[in-house]
């Protein structure tokens, strides 16, 4: 499972209260049922954090190395769209036959369809789907497994019924609240060309701001007791001009070659356009690397992938993967508190850096 092994998508929460001492049993309430009672209707419930065929919630199945490791398990029964279309075309024929006619009428079309699904759904074996999930009971925090905002819906909601305990994402305005007692509209919007953007979005200010901190200074930051920290900016770079959410002539990717030193990536800063998503590389010394994919727009990460733990032993080795997921929240987190205090100093150095290192950086 993600959370196990291998790499991650991941949105980090923090939650409204301590988790209620009953937590196990409230789970089981609410635990998937069997396949075999699955129905028309999908089945949404939780499963252990070991399978997903696995709807007993308790000590030995949900918790891993002191935290909660559980997923919502979505389970349903699909007759395959080419499947049922030649089931309702060959009882269409038939209808077409009994009735000496060339055409079959919307209402015994819809009728065949209905009656197609009926005699033929729970022949069919549920599919199942699931979002992992931990919580990380020392520090009070979730992480959901997904970077998908319809899936932590569906997180937020079950969560939230089940412990009356909300999860709050980790984005921009929770941070200016958590830093600075702020709001994300407190930050200035940042240029890198030198001229005003038609609208803010603190996002894409953040990851281009990463990016040139990144080539200025290394990425070279002190994260109080957990040391220094490096940070690199990597391909494939999506540009965006603010303002504009939907893909199209406005965005563009440059993946070929070395990305950050293309003439592509330098036209785009110079027309205004700012990074939406990038690939990144967050090192602490020579051991530990996190690499991970970052969506500007939704403060979201995809394919996360966490130093190598040499443990063999299961609680240990979950554990160790937590405390790294720990660690690179708050280390990213602190860059952003970097950012904000930066662009929020008022001091013109700042702004003047940043358009000549967009001005002046070298191209391929």
């Amino acid at each position: 499972m993600a959370f196990e092994s291998g790499t991650t998508a991941l949105i980090p929460c923090t939650l409204t209260g301590r988790m209620p001492k009953d937590f196990l049993n409230r789970l089981q309430k609410y635990s998937a049922g069997k396949l075999d009672d699955v129905k028309d209707e999908p089945a949404i419930g939780w499963v252990s954090g070991r399978h997903l065929l696995e709807n007993e919630i308790n000590e030995n199945t949900a918790i891993f190395g002191g935290h909660l490791y559980v997923n919502l398990r979505k389970a349903e029964r699909k007759i395959p769209s080419q499947l049922l279309n030649a089931i309702c075309r060959r009882e269409e024929l038939a209808y077409m036959q009994a009735n000496d006619t060339i055409v079959v009428p919307k209402k015994e079309k819809k009728r065949i369809k209905e009656d197609a699904i009926e005699r033929n759904l729970m022949k069919m074996p549920p599919t199942i789907s699931a979002i992992p999930l931990v919580v990380d009971m020392a520090n009070n925090l979730l992480y959901v497994g997904s970077s998908s905002l319809k899936a932590f819906d569906l997180i937020v909601a079950e969560f939230l019924r089940a412990m009356e305990i909300e999860p709050i994402p980790v984005n921009i305005r929770e941070l200016m609240m958590k830093f600075f007692k702020k709001s994300e509209i407190d930050l200035p919007d940042v240029s890198f060309n030198g001229r005003p953007s038609e609208e803010p979005t603190p996002g894409r200010d953040f990851l281009t701001w990463l990016w040139y901190f990144s080539e200025m200074h290394e990425g070279l930051l002190k994260v109080g007791d957990l040391g220094n920290f490096n940070l690199i900016v990597e391909g494939p770079l999506t540009f965006a001009i603010n303002g504009d959410d939907t893909p199209g002539a406005s965005e563009s990717t440059v993946k070929k070659g070395c990305p950050q030193m293309s003439a592509e990536a330098k036209a785009a800063l110079a027309v205004g356009k700012k990074l939406r998503k990038a690939k990144i590389l967050m090192a602490r010394g020579d051991a530990e690397k996190w690499t991970f994919s970052f969506d500007a727009d939704n403060f979201t990460f995809s394919g996360l992938s966490l130093p190598e733990t040499e443990s063999m032993e299961v609680n240990t080795r979950f554990e160790e993967r937590v405390i790294s997921l720990n660690i690179f929240q708050t280390a990213f987190e602190a860059y952003f508190k970097k950012f904000a205090e930066d662009i929020m100093s008022e001091k013109p150095g700042v702004v003047k850096d940043i358009v000549k290192w967009a001005a002046d950086r070298e191209s391929l």
